[in-house]
């Protein structure tokens, strides 16, 4: 799989807001997070989890898991994000490994998934902000009998109780800087197909 991803993205973070002359989102699209790299081997490994299947990405980023899911075999794949730049960065990314994904932008937390068969969550719960939206949006999703798979390195965000690991891989790709302790990464599915919303603490 081939990924146009920044070499620093702190510098071009600044260089983005100095271009716009305002202040952006963290260009989070600009690397390959690590819960989403191994969200992206599974698919790959299993692609019987997607095939013939709809599927959403969700904060896809720079498109990496949403591009597996398309190598997989999946019928049709949306990738969704928030960031306007992350929705042109996941369809160059598509372009140059020659596979289809219809980008989506916005806020979709409020949904259920919009009927996708599959939903893909990499790396996506990083602070708890983030995790008391997204974790009542799985439990719609699951409740309506969608697969949900996630990627995670164990941020401490995610009700891992609630879910069955299904793949935990070694990290052997660096990530961020504040990724440097982290050992592995695993994949969690849905356990009893719905996620206790758990809220904060």
């Amino acid at each position: 799989m081939r990924l146009f991803l920044a070499d620093d993205a702190i510098i071009l973070w600044a260089r983005l807001e100095a271009e716009s002359g305002r202040r952006l989102p963290a260009p989070f699209w600009a690397s390959a997070w690590i819960g989403g790299q191994a969200l992206a081997r599974y698919v790959l490994d299993h692609p019987d989890s997607v095939a013939g299947r709809s599927v959403l990405d969700v904060a896809s980023g720079s498109g990496l898991v949403a591009i597996a899911a398309a190598m997989a075999g999946a019928r049709a794949v949306v990738a969704n994000d928030v960031d306007p730049y992350a929705i042109d960065a996941l369809a160059a990314n598509a372009e140059a490994n020659d596979v289809v994904v219809t980008p989506l932008l916005g806020d979709i937390l409020d949904g259920d998934g919009d009927g996708a068969e599959v939903v893909l969550i990499g790396d996506a719960l990083y602070d708890q902000t983030i995790a008391d939206r997204i974790v009542p949006f799985l439990n719609r999703v699951a409740a309506r009998g969608a697969r949900v798979l996630v990627g995670d390195p164990g941020r401490g965000h995610l009700p891992v109780d609630e879910l069955e690991m299904v793949a935990s891989y070694p990290l052997s790709v660096v990530g961020s800087p504040e990724d440097a302790l982290i050992e592995r990464t695993s994949v969690f599915a849905v356990r009893g197909q719905v996620l206790a919303n758990r809220g904060r603490g």
